[in-house]
């Protein structure tokens, strides 16, 4: 093992393992903690996916912890710590406490935080995260249900998060490339900077700045990053050059598509399949909590639908109608009721023939996996940026596309589904 990995939810982690296998590693997802004995496949690179990014601060350290502790006893040569390219993290939470814990753990004296994901319109500059050309103060991501961004400054961000000093290594710097990052490495080390935000404008930058970060015991970033690092293995004759996957061959099985997320790419994507005939049932959680409607209900609506087509059930609501659903039924409360039931709608459909899930939402991704019994996935064709199709390893044998909420085209619901080759009988 080359890169040992922990992400911070469930469609984070799958996005990294895509950029990995992107460029050239044999990659695998574990969900949750590895158990004693895990077979990593002979993976240059392992990501375990957690649902720790909007746990108590406390847990998310200790399961992320865990998790690095069995990667580097597996031999992983380098640690990567991955969370959400808009640094989804409330003041209280968890990305400078799990750095600085990693830290310790790999005896690391400085990390980079570098959350850009250029083709999904994240950058940074002078400091500040901007989704496509606004900032992330004034993005959709400002409202948020459980992270929401209304400071884009991130040194303001993360310092506010961790004890140990905070830096900036601004674009100016980045451009000169990576002898001019290093140097700059050094003087904040000096300085006593432990932790770095780094200024991204584009991939050339993303892989200047991974090999600048060749040798460092620790990285931490959004997917973009890992662009930059397996080349660094490959100039020393550790990693061969691999294609892409470009199609996926999946199981037999109906299809479903579950959206659990309310982000404003998520909702879009649910308008363009409405509009395209997609069947489509809404999730109404007022009337999940009193009990009307029922994850059986739903799952036997989707399974009377039409084979040829994947049903879609969604719990998706506007800004405003989700502030008063919270403000009725709690935040958190309000989540997990979805999160619960959708979950079961998708046990259910398990059960019922269905072998293909595209799920919509990191917490809703997290959730459907472990009602699935999923433990680790194989990493297929990529949709749109940050989103492959994957197929389970152990546990049923499934197709899944899980996406975070805030990614794909508008068309994301409709097209994924022709990069899936049915599976054949030799019979």
């Amino acid at each position: 093992m080359l890169i040992g990995a922990v992400a911070d939810d469930i469609t984070g982690a799958t996005d990294l393992c895509l950029m990995l296998s992107r460029e050239g590693m044999r990659t695998v997802q574990l969900i949750g903690v590895p158990e004693e004995g895990s077979d990593f496949q002979d993976a240059d690179a392992v990501v375990v996916a957690l649902k720790s990014r909007t746990a108590p601060a406390e847990e998310a350290v200790s399961a992320s912890v865990a998790a690095a502790r069995k990667l580097l006893a597996a031999g992983a040569e380098q640690l990567l710590f991955k969370y959400c390219s808009t640094f989804d993290s409330t003041d209280d939470g968890n990305i400078g406490p799990v750095a600085e814990a990693l830290q310790d753990l790999t005896g690391g004296e400085l990390t980079i935080a570098c959350p850009s994901f250029p083709a999904a319109g994240r950058t940074v500059y002078k400091g500040h995260l901007f989704v496509g050309d606004r900032l992330l103060s004034e993005s959709p991501l400002k409202d948020h249900p459980l992270t929401p961004m209304r400071d884009p400054d991130l040194v303001r961000v993360l310092q506010r998060q961790t004890k140990r000093s905070v830096g900036l290594v601004d674009w100016p710097v980045i451009a000169k490339g990576e002898a001019a990052i290093k140097a700059a490495f050094a003087q904040h080390r000096a300085e006593g900077n432990r932790i770095l935000i780094v200024d991204t404008l584009s991939d050339a930058d993303l892989r200047t700045i991974g090999t600048a970060c060749d040798g460092m015991k620790l990285v931490t970033g959004g997917s973009g990053i890992a662009m930059g690092l397996p080349e660094n293995f490959r100039k020393r004759g550790k990693l061969l050059a691999r294609q892409a996957v470009t199609r996926l061959t999946a199981p037999a099985g109906r299809a479903v598509i579950l959206a659990g997320s309310c982000s404003l790419a998520t909702r879009g994507q649910i308008e363009a399949a409405r509009n395209a005939g997609i069947a489509a049932r809404r999730l109404d959680i007022s009337t999940v909590a009193d009990g009307t409607q029922t994850a059986a209900k739903i799952a036997d609506w989707a399974i009377s639908q039409a084979a040829d087509r994947p049903p879609l059930i969604y719990s998706s609501a506007s800004p405003e109608e989700l502030l008063g659903i919270q403000a009725a039924m709690g935040r958190h409360e309000s989540g997990a009721l979805v999160e619960q039931t959708l979950a079961e709608v998708a046990q259910r459909l398990l059960g019922n023939g269905f072998a293909r899930f595209l799920v919509a939402g990191g917490e809703t991704s997290g959730a459907v996996i472990n009602a699935l019994g999923v433990k680790a996935l194989s990493i297929g064709p990529e949709i749109d940026p940050g989103v492959p199709w994957t197929r389970s390893i152990g546990g049923p044998d499934i197709a899944l596309a899980l996406k975070s909420g805030n990614f794909g085209a508008p068309d994301f619901f409709l097209k994924a589904w022709t990069l899936l080759e049915t599976e054949t009988s030799d019979a």
